[in-house]
């Protein structure tokens, strides 16, 4: 059609009908979508809720949007049903009817108060503030509408998101928390007096003031998706909230610990007394057997061993006082650390004992050499030499005589094993001796 008008060429019957069907169309999307938003769960909640922080600045935005958006959905209604009427008018429209049609459809016919912009904040392409009105055409309305839809949408859902995830895991973790706070009680696990009850009292003002933060602004725990446009794209952030969780797992573990010393308290109790008795008679063993090194031995250090820990009874005394009167949270670390030092003094009292009886082991060993070599030599028929029988006895003497100087009996028995090699005609050295040795050893 070769007619043009202020909003550009006439368009026909044709357009103009396919023009109404897809405007109608349009039209039911954003109704349906309009009253979707109406009836959200999230939008009803942020009505009726006492919002503060970024989430009261945003919702104030949001309602305005919303407000503005109805009035714009009247004005696109108004203006299509007016389209329709001016088409239902005749079967064939008239020239003046498809300009008018055209004029409404295609041009900026649709008039807005400036003032519901205003309320909105929203921008106006036509002119600055303190305009009464704007006029848009129904495509520009339609793409305004969209955007006002997608911004308040997004933050209708944001909240809704944070209100269902976060406040009844709260709850949740604050029900636990009740749980763990009575059975912490009940072994004497409370504020003041143990770490973990200290711990329960800071997480339940956490959980109280988290909690509340929640209700109220929401969108103070929101972390948007990077890179979404979609409407409510991110997640809740939990950050605190799990940090809590975890803290409060720590206190159970704690208090479990504490419930299995209620529970074998006495056993662990009487091994502890069995362990701290085994040391003392170990080191009572020791002392004696320094006395008899003493003795015994001459020209050897000796080293000294030291008396029973004094500190390990008396913390037996205050575990076995603790659990008689039931101060759970006190024994556990106790125990805990006593079984630990009673292994270890255990350990040493062994150490001593065997540092000490060290010099009658060397004795031991020398007799045992120097009677292994007199067995070898008899069986190979040279027990009645002169001079090996001399050196036997003069090594033996010094064995079994008190006190025993230990290296001048070893000189004596490496002697006679010297004058052995020789006589069975060997040639491996003695070690620091410079003489034979006989190579296969007192046992062949």
């Amino acid at each position: 059609m070769g007619d043009t008008g202020p909003a550009g060429p006439v368009m026909d019957r044709d357009e103009v009908d396919r023009a109404l069907a897809r405007l109608g169309a349009e039209h039911e999307a954003i109704e349906t979508s309009l009253l979707a938003l109406q009836d959200h769960a999230g939008r009803r909640l942020l009505e009726g809720a006492e919002l503060t922080g970024v989430t009261a600045e945003r919702w104030s935005a949001a309602e305005a949007s919303i407000t503005l958006l109805w009035t714009y959905f009247d004005a696109y209604t108004g203006a299509l049903r007016t389209a329709r009427e001016i088409r239902s008018r005749r079967r064939w429209s008239s020239r003046e009817d498809l300009v008018e049609l055209t004029e409404l459809l295609r041009g900026e016919a649709v008039t807005v108060s400036g003032a519901a912009a205003a309320t909105a904040h929203a921008p106006t392409p036509q002119g600055g503030p303190g305009r009464l009105s704007e006029r848009y055409s129904l495509v520009t309305l339609v793409e305004r509408m969209n955007q006002l839809y997608a911004t308040s949408l997004d933050m209708v859902v944001a909240a809704d998101a944070v209100w269902s995830a976060l406040p009844a895991r709260i709850d949740l973790l604050a029900a636990e928390l009740q749980r763990t706070r009575k059975l912490a009680h009940s072994v004497g696990v409370r504020p003041g007096e143990h770490p973990a009850g200290d711990d329960l009292e800071r997480i339940t003002r956490t959980l109280t003031r988290l909690r509340e933060r929640v209700v109220s602004d929401p969108l103070a725990f929101w972390t948007p998706a990077q890179g979404s446009s979609a409407p409510g794209g991110g997640r809740p952030d939990t950050t605190v909230y799990d940090r809590e969780a975890r803290a409060l797992e720590e206190v159970r573990r704690e208090i479990d610990a504490v419930l299995a010393v209620r529970q074998d308290a006495e056993q662990r109790i009487v091994r502890l007394r069995d362990v701290l008795s085994r040391a003392d008679r170990t080191l009572a063993e020791a002392r004696t057997a320094r006395g008899e090194v003493l003795a015994k031995i001459a020209a050897t250090e000796v080293p000294v061993v030291g008396g029973p820990p004094i500190v390990l009874q008396e913390q037996l005394a205050a575990a076995a006082e603790y659990r008689r009167h039931a101060q759970w949270h006190r024994l556990s670390p106790l125990l805990e650390s006593l079984e630990e030092k009673a292994e270890d003094e255990l350990l040493r009292a062994r150490e001593s004992l065997t540092a000490v009886t060290a010099p009658l082991a060397v004795r031991a060993e020398l007799r045992g050499r120097l009677d292994a070599y007199k067995a070898k030599m008899a069986r190979l028929g040279h027990a009645e030499d002169p001079e090996l029988a001399e050196k036997y006895e003069k090594a033996r003497r010094m064995l079994w005589s008190a006190p025993c100087d230990l290296r001048v009996a070893e000189q004596a028995v490496l002697r006679y094993q010297h004058a052995a090699a020789e006589l069975l005609g060997t040639t491996r050295r003695v070690p620091g001796q410079g003489g034979p040795v006989d190579r296969t050893g007192p046992g062949a």
